[in-house]
């Protein structure tokens, strides 16, 4: 298989673990927690491994070949200036096939880029995305996000269930004689996950106050007639893609202004749904947005030391990252068919409560196919 770098005299170097470095894993498809050796030499993808993983990377890699570490060390043994670390056994293969420069990810660690310095390689770090072609998602990959988001609806759906079964109590939610709380919840929606084998993590189910702030994941007994948010982004444990979606919802009697805020929301929301393509530009959508809310009366600014109104982005890349390119934001990208991209505008007012709604779409060559099934419901009962 052809190389994935630009330039058949300069080698791509990672050394890294592809649990927590999605391009490692991108170009490898190879899962380990610990850092091992990647490289795109002339064409011809190798990894590098330790003798533990040898046997599982042969058979589980999508690599041209998988060299043994220990066996390239003691080859080497005993070179001038050849020491005994991750860098020395890159060096050696670089060596032998003639290589001088190599491209590193933004993030390779600066102690191996030094080293390889010090060993006469002209280093080039490449910021993300390191492999363009991640941004495009192939059918495939579409089928990975949308079972994680049925994984997410379906979790999401068996919570919203027990809110509905809910009572009030001055103004709080019990269950089965008991306070019910946004732990509860979460802890809910994180075994449904695991359950179709997805792993949820930092899942934000906050209400009242604490919807205020985008990013509180929610403590405590939750609020009855005042907005709660859900936002769960799990990553499947087999394909390892990620799905993302928000829900806003109350379960009680909102006020009448907590019901105009989320229409607002829920109609910008789609508005700009309505306006994804080929071609459109982030950072016009995501003005639209704010030009919107502006319109409606709904001002973004600091009050009393804290943000309120719109202020995020209004969608991101999801893939093998959470938060990757491209961006829907007030620095924007071009979108392009076969981007997957979230659309998640919000409004945050302290005293009133917050309404975020999120779905994920794939962008299409007229417009986009919306992942998400789940519907947009404000008003639990």
């Amino acid at each position: 298989m052809a190389s994935l770098t630009q330039s058949s005299q300069r080698a791509t170097v990672f050394i890294a673990a592809s649990e927590t470095d999605s391009n490692l894993y991108y170009a490898t498809k190879f899962m380990a927690p610990d850092p091992f050796i990647y490289l795109e030499i002339k064409g011809e993808r190798i990894l590098v491994m330790s003798d533990l993983e040898m046997d599982r990377a042969k058979s589980q890699a999508t690599v041209d070949r998988v060299l043994s570490y220990s066996e390239i060390e003691r080859k080497a043994k005993g070179r001038s200036g050849m020491g005994h670390g991750a860098v020395d056994i890159v060096h050696a293969v670089l060596r032998e096939a003639g290589i001088t420069k190599v491209l590193v990810p933004g993030n390779f660690p600066f102690n191996h880029a030094s080293r390889l310095q010090e060993l006469g390689y002209q280093v080039q770090a490449k910021k993300d995305p390191f492999y363009e072609q991640r941004v495009m998602k192939t059918a495939e990959e579409v089928r990975h996000i949308e079972a994680a988001q049925r994984a997410t609806e379906q979790a999401v759906a068996r919570a919203h269930d027990v809110l509905r079964r809910a009572t009030i109590q001055q103004r709080e939610l019990w269950l089965d004689g008991a306070p019910l709380t946004s732990e509860r919840i979460k802890k809910m929606i994180n075994v449904a996950l695991m359950e179709s084998d997805c792993v949820g993590q930092h899942t934000i189910v906050a209400g009242g106050e604490q919807a205020c702030d985008p990013h509180n994941e929610g403590s405590g007994t939750l609020p009855a007639h005042r907005s709660i948010i859900f936002d769960v982004f799990p990553r499947s444990a087999t394909t390892r893609y990620f799905a993302d979606m928000s829900r806003t919802v109350v379960r009680g009697q909102p006020s009448q202004e907590l019901k105009k805020l989320y229409q607002i929301v829920k109609d910008a929301q789609e508005e700009a749904i309505g306006k994804i393509k080929d071609g459109a530009d982030g950072q016009k959508i995501h003005e639209g947005i704010c030009h919107r809310f502006e319109k409606a009366g709904y001002k973004t600014g600091l009050v009393n030391g804290r943000m309120q109104g719109y202020f995020h982005g209004t969608g991101h890349g999801v893939g093998l990252d959470i938060h990757e390119a491209p961006r829907i934001s007030r620095t924007g990208s071009l979108l392009q068919e076969g981007h997957v991209v979230t659309v998640e505008p919000g409004l945050y007012y302290p005293g009133l409560g917050a309404v975020r709604i999120e779905d994920m779409v794939l962008v299409t060559k007229d417009g986009c196919r919306n992942l998400t099934n789940y519907p947009k419901i404000f008003e639990l009962g």
